[in-house]
């Protein structure tokens, strides 16, 4: 009796021991991934800075969901996913450093969550270090902390491709079908249309080998994600159709396009390059943006050599696609928009340069790895550097944005207020003030509704220094502020509160 009763003691011991095992197992292998993450919330708070003021398309997002300024006008071509990911903290409170804090936290946990979708196709080494490769680009740190959705696509896509590399892998793996949808499901509640150029190679794929369990997830999760899209199309733009061409005007037109040189010159830190006419900048910020199709490359001859060519293929061709659009297809460029590319580029590259680090023999493996190791010091460099300029410049631009409003609330331009003209939707922010335009991609108002509101409200129009003003407000008592020519309206008579 007490022989049985030792045997199942031992047997229980031996369990225990084997679960705290395999505890242990999946700290070591999470652990490099929650490192990455840690490092990269860490690095946003410190280069980026929680003080940084909110950019013209965050303001938009933002002030869906705000309760303190009235919302700006919500275009085409945009979608309230970034409007929902920000409600939790902008719908009550006004503070923008609580906010960058709560997205820094969040985009962090994010990337640790897509990283793990790919457990099991990579090695842990490399989905750290593509993981890292991603984070250290200077446009996800400085778009991480933003109420922007060209991150969220990008976290979007890995967790989408992950999840579908490990469900061709086991077609008995229901999280990972979950994963696809929830995946799926993020980008198209970001940029329905970004999410559809990701998932081409996989509704292709899945149509093709007659997937349809894949196929029912993906699609369901495009679904959920877009339905909310495609409704406001309906009640507010006239139908599906015509928002798609309203937000195709929007962007310029979409057609043959070639922006890769526009796209060269925004990675020297440009937000927003339209036109993009600025000079290119130094090859040693720009040399990875050619070493990225070169590393991939090689990533697909090691994943054909090692017989994984599929884990390697399908996130290069959703690469692919997700950057075709924005190179090739538009006449501007902004940085952000190749984040879903980056993104999916970043394990395939990493995969090649821990190729090149471990495969030449004994006696040239130190140099090859001291040479990886300089090239990635030195591309580290150059994106914070790049990043110090860019945060240094949309600092300044929105400090300015706010003195502008200080300078407005001296002249009696206080909330409930109306601005129009130059830059109003982010003056109209900063000072509590709606923005109106006639005319232009936000245009929103008509001249007789202004002159109406300005018998009720302060108003006031903005234009650069010496430009000619609209006729509704010639003569409006101008004010010089900075380099911009104020215009306000006067109050009507008997109305002592304007």
């Amino acid at each position: 009796m007490s022989d049985g009763a030792n045997a199942i003691l031992v047997r229980r011991r031996r369990r225990a021991q084997t679960a705290a095992s395999g505890t242990r197992r999946r700290i070591r292998v999470d652990g490099p991934l929650a490192a990455v993450a840690a490092v990269f919330t860490v690095a946003q708070l410190v280069l980026v800075r929680p003080v940084l003021g909110l950019g013209w398309d965050e303001i938009v997002y933002v002030s869906q969901v705000t309760s303190h300024t009235p919302a700006a006008f919500f275009s085409a071509p945009r979608s309230r996913g970034v409007s929902l990911l920000v409600a939790p903290i902008a719908s009550w409170s006004s503070s923008t450093p609580l906010l960058r804090v709560y997205l820094a936290l969040l985009s962090g946990l994010a990337l640790y969550l897509a990283l793990r979708a790919w457990r099991g196709l990579f090695p842990t080494r490399v989905l750290a270090a593509g993981g890292a490769l991603f984070a250290s680009l200077w446009v996800t740190l400085f778009y991480g902390p933003q109420a922007m959705p060209n991150y969220w696509v990008a976290i979007g896509a890995l967790i989408t491709v992950g999840c579908f590399l490990r469900a061709r892998a086991q077609p008995s793996a229901r999280a990972a079908l979950w994963g696809i949808a929830a995946g799926a499901a993020l980008m198209a509640w970001m940029r329905p249309t970004d999410a559809v150029w990701v998932t081409v190679p996989l509704l292709v794929l899945t149509l093709v080998r007659r997937h349809w369990r894949l196929l029912l997830a993906l699609a369901a999760g495009l679904a959920a994600g877009a339905v909310e899209w495609v409704i406001e199309a309906y009640l507010g733009h006239g139908g599906l159709g015509q928002r798609l061409s309203d937000a195709s005007r929007i962007q310029g037109g979409l057609g043959w396009q070639i922006a890769v040189d526009d796209q060269l010159r925004s990675l020297g830190g440009r937000a927003l390059c339209r036109p993009c006419t600025v000079p290119m900048p130094n090859p040693l910020v720009t040399v990875w943006w050619f070493a990225l199709p070169v590393l991939a490359g090689l990533g697909l001859l090691v994943a054909a050599r090692a017989r994984r060519l599929g884990r390697t293929l399908i996130p290069l061709a959703c690469a692919a696609t997700a950057a075709l659009p924005y190179l090739f297809m538009i006449g501007y460029a902004a940085p952000r928009f190749l984040q879903p590319a980056y993104a999916l580029l970043a394990i395939p590259v990493a995969d090649a340069l821990w190729h090149l680090v471990r495969t030449p023999g004994r006696k040239w493996r130190p140099v090859a790895a001291t040479l990886v190791a300089l090239g990635l010091a030195g591309h580290l460099a150059a994106q914070i550097a790049v990043l110090e300029g860019a945060v240094s410049r949309n600092t300044e631009s929105r400090r300015d944005w706010d003195r502008t409003a200080g300078e407005l609330h001296r002249l009696g331009v206080r909330p409930p207020c109306l601005l129009t003209g130059h830059e109003a939707i982010p003056i109209g922010y900063y000072t509590g003030c709606s923005s109106g335009a006639t005319a232009g991609h936000n245009e929103n108002t008509t001249v007789a509704d202004i002159v109406r509101t300005a018998d009720r409200l302060p108003v006031a129009h903005i234009a650069p220094a010496g430009g000619t003003p609209p006729r509704y407000a010639r003569a409006w008592p101008v004010h010089r502020i900075s380099d911009l020519d104020v215009r306000v309206a006067p109050p009507a008579p008997g109305n002592s509160g304007h």
